[in-house]
C-alpha cells in the first residue's frame, strides 16, 4: 500500500519560507538552506532591535559633546553640571535641541553653568 505524501501541506510550508527569503542573497530555492537563512534572520532581528537602542544612545551623547564643545565643556561636565542644577532632560531631547535649535541649547548650558 502506498503512502500519503501529504503534498499540499508540505508545499505550504515549503513556499512560506521560500516568500520570507525572497529578497536575499545566495541560494535559497533550497528549502532547507531557506529554512536556516530564515531563522539566521530572526535571531539577528532580534539582536539588533536590541543593538538599535545602544547605537541611539552613542548617537545622541555624539551629538550632545559635540555642541557643549562648541561652549567650551566636556560632556561629562555638562552632564555632570545639570545633575547639580538638577535639570531633568533626557540625551534623546538634548541632542533633538542641540540639533534644531542652537540658541536653546546655548540658553541650556548657560543655566547649567550657574
Amino acid at each position: 500500500m502506498s503512502h500519503a505524501s501529504n503534498g499540499p501541506k508540505t508545499r505550504r510550508r515549503r513556499n512560506k519560507y521560500r516568500k520570507l527569503v525572497k529578497g536575499f542573497w545566495g541560494r535559497i530555492k533550497n528549502y532547507r538552506q531557506a529554512r536556516e537563512r530564515v531563522f539566521r534572520s530572526w535571531k539577528y532581528a532580534w539582536f539588533h532591535r536590541r543593538r538599535r537602542k545602544r547605537d541611539f544612545r552613542s548617537l545622541w551623547i555624539t551629538r550632545i559633546s559635540a555642541a557643549v564643545r562648541l561652549h567650551g565643556m566636556t560632556y561629562s561636565q555638562f552632564i555632570h553640571a545639570m545633575t547639580q542644577a538638577k535639570v531633568e532632560l533626557n540625551r534623546k531631547s538634548l541632542a533633538e535641541i542641540a540639533v534644531r535649535d542652537p540658541k536653546g541649547f546655548a540658553q541650556i548650558v548657560a543655566a547649567v553653568k550657574k
